[in-house]
Formats: C-alpha cells, structure tokens, sequence
C-alpha cells in the first residue's frame, strides 16, 4: 500500500544567512592556546557545547579569567607558564579526549600537581600515546594502567624532544607542540598526516613553526620559550555541530 503525505502549510521562499555553529575541535584549542597569550582573546562563533564548556572550566581552574558575552567570548591571558592554582588541583576533562590530552600539554611546566580525570567513558581510553612523550620532555606522570585519573607535575627543566608519531592523531602532535611551547630549543615531530587545526593556530599567533611535508609524513619543527600576544578569532563552522 503507497503511503501519502499530505502538506497543508508550505514554507514561503525566505533570503536568510545560516549560521552554522563553531568546530569543536578549534574551539578547544583556541581556549587552550589563549589561557596562554598575552592579554585579552576573544573567540565569535565559539562552539557552545558541553566540552567546550568543560575546557573554559578547565582553564578557570588554573587561575585564569573567562567570560562568555553575548556575542563572543573572552579569555584573559597572563603568558607562557603563569597559570595560578593549588597544589593538586582537580579538573574533569568530563567526556572530551580532545581537551584532556592537549590539557596534559599545557601542563608540562607547571610544577604543582594537577589530578586529570574524566566521565565513566573517557576513563576506559588509553592515555599510554601522550603519556610516553610527555615523559621525554621530563614531565612526571602518576596513572593506573595509562588511563584516568591522571596526576602530572611540570618540571621547570623541560627539554625539547625528537618524537615519531605513527597513529595519524592530531590529539597527539597538538599535545607535543603546546608542550614545546614552554621547552627551551627546537621539539621536532615526525608524523603521519593529521587535522593540522594546531598548526595553522600556531602560523596566526606567529609561533616559530616549520612544516616539510613528505608523501607519507609531515615533519614539525617548533621553537619554544617563544612569547606570543592575544588574538582575535572567528571559529569556523562544522556542519557536525549544525
């Protein structure tokens, strides 16, 4: 039997622009990137979503000031390695392993404690693939079985590293590089390719970066200890988030 379909309102023609809301991805690391520059960020079209939420408390949680207006929202960052909390300090990374292994990054020259933990689901994930190179910069990581919960303490002696990336994860070479970002020296990645959003922040922010692209694998080469100012940025929709 032909089912019918009856439509007794049509919907008139309209002209209207569709906003579509921010990457998730970027958002993320646009909070994490401006928690460390220099004066006042400020983010349009920033993903309103849960882990995104969760990044801001995050941040917020280091002593740094956030603030949601109506049209954007604003980060005020103090620099490189001038986050200002209590020793053991607890932040939930809730459902997002985007956040909670480029959190680990930022972390690396932070010498008071900080417990990492997240929901029921992000603590089944292995941690083992930003674990092993955080411990090459000199970073101390307590964890059962490379999994959440997470305590890390920075070491004021970081040392840039040579590190071969083999998954093709973006989560991965963005934690490195914001480790790089308080390493003295040059921290060179060999990587298949992967989302670059971290790269192409790194280019706007004007971060020492060089990229040699190669059939099967990219090569990155970050110069750190390399201050940088506030930024301005208009997050890109992702029709996911539609």
């Amino acid at each position: 039997m032909k089912k019918i379909a009856i439509i007794n309102k049509k919907i008139k023609k309209f002209n209207k622009i569709i906003e579509v809301q921010g990457d998730k991805s970027i958002s993320i690391r646009w909070v994490l990137i401006a928690a460390q520059a220099q004066g006042i960020s400020r983010a349009y079209n920033l993903l309103n979503s849960e882990d995104v939420k969760s990044s801001i408390n995050a941040i917020i949680a280091l002593g740094v000031k956030a603030k949601y207006k109506k049209k954007f929202c604003e980060i005020h960052g103090n620099g490189l390695n001038s986050f200002l909390f209590k020793k053991n300090t607890v932040i939930n990374a809730q459902n997002s392993g985007t956040l909670a292994r480029l959190l680990l990054g930022i972390l690396a020259k932070t010498e008071n404690s900080v417990i990492l933990k997240g929901d029921k689901s992000l603590s089944k994930r292995d941690f083992s693939r930003v674990i092993k190179p955080l411990n090459l910069f000199g970073v101390k990581i307590k964890s059962l079985n490379n999994k959440l919960p997470i305590k890390i303490t920075g070491t004021k002696f970081l040392k840039p590293i040579f590190y071969e990336e083999k998954k093709g994860s973006a989560q991965v070479k963005s934690c490195i590089m914001l480790a790089a970002l308080n390493s003295p020296g040059i921290t060179k990645i060999k990587c298949i390719p992967s989302r670059d959003h971290t790269e192409r922040f790194f280019k706007k922010i004007k971060i020492p970066i060089k990229i040699t692209k190669n059939k099967k694998f990219d090569l990155i080469e970050v110069k750190g200890q390399k201050q940088y100012r506030a930024f301005d940025y208009k997050i890109p929709g992702d029709i996911s988030s539609s």
